[in-house]
């Protein structure tokens, strides 16, 4: 039962709503209370007074043994007030005149001598708030004592907690059900976006949660599912095409290694010319395996963070030097000329071999699209927060519209030449990518038309760990 939402939403709701109530009843009754006895009390000062001054009057106009009697009888006579009790007490405690009939009986309390001013007292299961007034007449010390009584006060607060006690839970199951209600409504496009949640797979993952209102915070809700899906979707498109890619590139080399085997094997006796042959494509077809299967794994391993950076010191111009050395051979045998060109001592913190790896991809990638009697340029030079290695070549260019793909994975400019000529199977600039974003810099194509192509590596003197 609790594990609905609308259910743990409406008992919080109920619960906190009940604290509140119950707290508002209990101050409302003792503030009442406390507000009936300061004006009971204020009201006892001054009727005590009025009726002090009346006997004072009184007892000046007359005079004789009487003379204060009368003045009390019509002191009392004047402020007959209904709930209200005088009695008033001469210097040894004895009643020399009352309001009531028949006195009240006080022992219980210790008599009407030991009644204390503004004090709440029961007499025959009745409640009085007392108020005593000593005064004095002709030389004689008395004492005045006011009672009223607080039936109509404790009846009033009786019946408001009466009401309070019907009133409230009332009020709390009107509410516990109208919030109940207004929970379910609330949490009515939750619903629908988890029942269309569970219609999304990998077959329909363009699929997306409708969405009402934007603006508030279900539909924001929405919007970052939305987009999880849209990255989702991305993600697994790359992810086809990926293996579609791969499988499209192995499939080459693994059915020549077998073709070229069973031609090998199709004749018994076969010269040694033809088996040299024979060893010497399924070696190539080998090799280019070798480098797609090596090519994936070190993408594979990237793509988990599997791959930490082994982090040295060294001079990013030896080892710009050293690259454009090792493969001056290549480019000498297409009739290619290679240059590099950086001045100056370039310490930096890095990845040695990796970095290595990626000039090699991208000197060996513009060695293989530069024509004969072109020329590649190889610089570094520094930046504004560390190195910017350029490599420029007068090949034909790439096409604009292929700019944004030369980065993909198995993605070559014109695979047909690509494959006859020997290259690699489009990983080695993915490659490279993954190596400057791994060392906290880019690479990017700068430029690329009829006169050539111009790629821009961008790299911190110190590479994150």
């Amino acid at each position: 039962m609790f594990s609905s939402v609308r259910v743990r939403l409406t008992c919080w709701y109920t619960g906190v709503l009940a604290c509140v109530l119950v707290l508002l009843a209990f101050s409302t009754y003792f503030v009442l209370r406390e507000n009936f006895s300061r004006r009971m009390d204020s009201s006892a000062a001054e009727i005590a007074g009025s009726f002090l001054a009346t006997v004072s009057a009184e007892t000046k106009d007359e005079s004789g043994p009487k003379a204060l009697q009368d003045a009390l009888a019509t002191a009392i006579a004047e402020h007959r007030l209904a709930d209200t009790t005088f009695i008033a007490l001469d210097s040894h405690g004895q009643v020399i005149a009352s309001s009531e009939d028949h006195p009240l009986n006080l022992n219980g309390l210790g008599g009407l001598a030991a009644l204390q001013s503004l004090r709440t007292v029961r007499v025959e299961n009745h409640s009085y708030r007392s108020y005593v007034k000593p005064f004095t007449v002709d030389g004689q010390e008395l004492k005045l004592i006011l009672l009223q009584s607080l039936h109509r006060q404790h009846e009033f607060l009786e019946n408001l907690a009466g009401t309070f006690a019907i009133v409230i839970p009332l009020t709390l199951l009107l509410a516990s059900v109208g919030g109940y209600f207004l929970a379910r409504r609330s949490l009515l496009p939750v619903v629908a976006m988890s029942e269309q949640a569970k219609q999304i797979g990998a077959s329909n993952l363009r699929d997306r949660l409708s969405i009402k209102n934007s603006t508030d915070e279900l539909g924001q809700l929405a919007l970052s599912f939305n987009e999880l899906l849209q990255r989702l979707d991305a993600s697994f498109d790359q992810q086809q095409r990926f293996t579609a890619d791969a499988s499209h590139e192995l499939r080459t080399p693994v059915a020549i290694l077998f073709g070229e085997a069973d031609v090998a094997l199709s004749q018994s006796v076969r010269s040694p010319e033809e088996y040299r042959e024979s060893l010497s494509i399924l070696r190539s077809e080998a090799g280019r395996l070798k480098d797609i299967v090596e090519g994936l794994f070190t993408l594979t391993r990237a793509d988990a963070g599997q791959y930490p950076l082994t982090v040295s010191d060294f001079y990013l111009d030896e080892l710009i030097s050293e690259c454009a050395r090792n493969l001056r051979t290549l480019a000498a045998a297409k009739g290619v000329e290679l240059a590099s060109h950086a001045g100056k001592e370039l310490p930096i913190r890095a990845d040695e071999s990796l970095l290595r790896r990626m000039i090699l991809n991208v000197l060996d990638n513009a060695v293989k699209y530069t024509p004969r009697g072109g020329k590649v340029l190889i610089a570094c030079k520094d930046c504004d927060t560390g190195y910017c290695i350029t490599v420029r070549d007068t090949g034909e260019g790439i096409p604009a519209e292929l700019h944004s793909r030369i980065f993909e994975r198995f993605f070559r400019v014109d695979k047909v030449r690509s494959r006859n000529e020997g290259s690699g199977a489009g990983l080695g600039l993915s490659i490279s990518a993954w190596i400057a974003e791994a060392h906290g810099g880019r690479i990017e194509l700068s430029h690329s038309g009829q006169q050539g192509s111009l790629f821009s590596i961008f790299l911190p003197t110190a590479s994150p760990r």
